[in-house]
């Protein structure tokens, strides 16, 4: 990044804990001059000017950038991309990090990333494709249980049914198109059960380049040891234990590489931050799926043991200059536990009020990212279902860990709830090493 460039004004897209802990990282950067966010929480306001623009209204977007001079736009969730909305601010003669609404397909259509991996053989679960249900009832009734039926499009993490049985699967079919998840729906993948463990591997491209950025593991479900329904993630951790040097560049290899080389051969190259999620299987990596922005809870431990510029790095991606760029870490661990309101994933109550806050983020090497939450004057009060991720930084995962607890334990909200074993893999992992 040359030393003349003036400082600038930055837009971030979103609300929730990701970008809390993405609008932490770049309001550090010497680059920026103003940070707003749209329309951010209670606990962005502390590092960024949160601003009511609604995402969806892209004129709106474009119309904000003009007023208040906005140099460059982050996008951080996944809906503004699958839209379009980088593609209509590049029109607007806007920078933005994220990827097209062609290139985001890889998050926004299941279908479309399997047939990429067809294409260019990249290691992925068998599957079948159907737009009918008589079609995928007959091939799931093939293939037999266990298996996965997806959604093929953005579904907010419910379009994903792991099903133990064919009568769990023929039904978990049947609500796909008889509506249930809307257009996500009307067509479905249908994919071999992959045995192994899960992992996220994440890497910046600029549509030629590619920088790897760390790996990480989340827990989906919502209480301890893995029990109850999925979420949108509990807790996670980085790097992951499991992913050797010699996964890492495997999964670089294999996956990561040709599926950017693959993009630009198809005359849709992918700028932005790709999110693979793994599954570690005896032969090797497999892809699961794709997510075209940082994945939540993910980014809030990666951000957290980023040592480099976030906001350099982010605009040399959208300049197509990735090559120029070497990204630096903090040793250890990162591990993050998300406190949830009680009732999550299903109905809860809004409005209860945290307390504790403050004394909870004093610790050493702690961050408290908002996800779900309003200011109130001096009151914090809880409005989402995932309400806060409370950070730590440390050695390895087991003392990043017991620092992410001591700092949960400060915390007065009743009205929450929270998993005690985030990072159980991977304190077995070191634990099993040490001895």
């Amino acid at each position: 990044m040359p030393d003349h460039l003036p400082q600038m004004n930055v837009l971030l897209i979103g609300s929730g804990g990701r970008e809390h802990a993405l609008a932490w990282a770049l309001a550090k950067s010497p680059l920026l001059e103003t940070l707003y966010c749209a329309p951010g929480n209670g606990g962005i306001e502390a590092v960024a000017k949160c601003v009511a623009v609604d995402a969806a209204d892209h004129g709106a977007v474009i119309a904000f950038c003009r007023e208040h001079d906005i140099d460059f736009v982050v996008v951080g969730p996944e809906i503004p991309l699958v839209a379009g909305l980088v593609d209509d601010l590049a029109q607007a003669g806007i920078q933005a990090f994220g990827p097209s609404a062609t290139a985001a397909q890889l998050e926004g259509s299941k279908t479309f990333t399997k047939q990429l991996c067809d294409e260019f053989n990249i290691p992925t679960a068998r599957y079948g494709s159907f737009d009918n249900a008589a079609e995928a009832r007959a091939y799931v009734t093939a293939q037999g249980a266990p298996i996965v039926i997806k959604a093929d499009g953005l579904a907010a993490g419910k379009g994903v049914i792991m099903a133990q049985t064919l009568v769990e699967a023929l039904a978990a079919i049947d609500d796909c198109f008889a509506g249930s998840l809307g257009a996500a729906g009307s067509e479905v993948v249908v994919e071999e059960w992959l045995r192994g463990e899960e992992a996220s591997f994440f890497a910046l491209s600029d549509g030629k380049n590619i920088v790897p950025l760390l790996s990480a593991q989340d827990h989906k479900r919502a209480f301890d040891g893995d029990k109850g329904p999925n979420t949108g993630g509990m807790g996670a951790y980085a790097p992951a234990p499991i992913m050797t040097d010699e996964l890492i560049a495997c999964t670089m290899s294999e996956i990561i590489e040709p599926t950017v080389k693959g993009m630009a051969q198809r005359g849709t190259p992918f700028r932005g931050v790709l999110y693979a999620g793994l599954m570690i299987t005896a032969e090797g990596p497999k892809l699961i799926e794709y997510n075209v922005r940082f994945g939540d809870p993910e980014c809030q431990v990666l951000m957290l043991l980023l040592k480099s510029d976030l906001l350099s790095a982010l605009l040399a991606c959208a300049q197509d200059r990735l090559d120029q760029v070497t990204l630096e870490w903090h040793g250890g661990a990162a591990l993050t536990v998300v406190m949830a309101a009680k009732g999550y994933p299903g109905a809860y109550d809004k409005g209860s009020e945290i307390k504790g806050l403050g004394k909870a983020g004093a610790l050493y090497e702690v961050e408290i990212f908002h996800a779900g939450t309003a200011r109130d004057g001096d009151k914090i009060t809880a409005i989402g279902g995932r309400v806060l991720n409370v950070t730590a930084r440390a050695g390895d995962v087991g003392a990043a860990q017991t620092q992410a607890y001591a700092a949960v334990a400060k915390i007065d909200w009743p009205q929450g709830f929270y998993r005690t074993d985030i990072g159980w893999r991977a304190v077995l992992r070191e634990n099993e090493g040490s001895q």
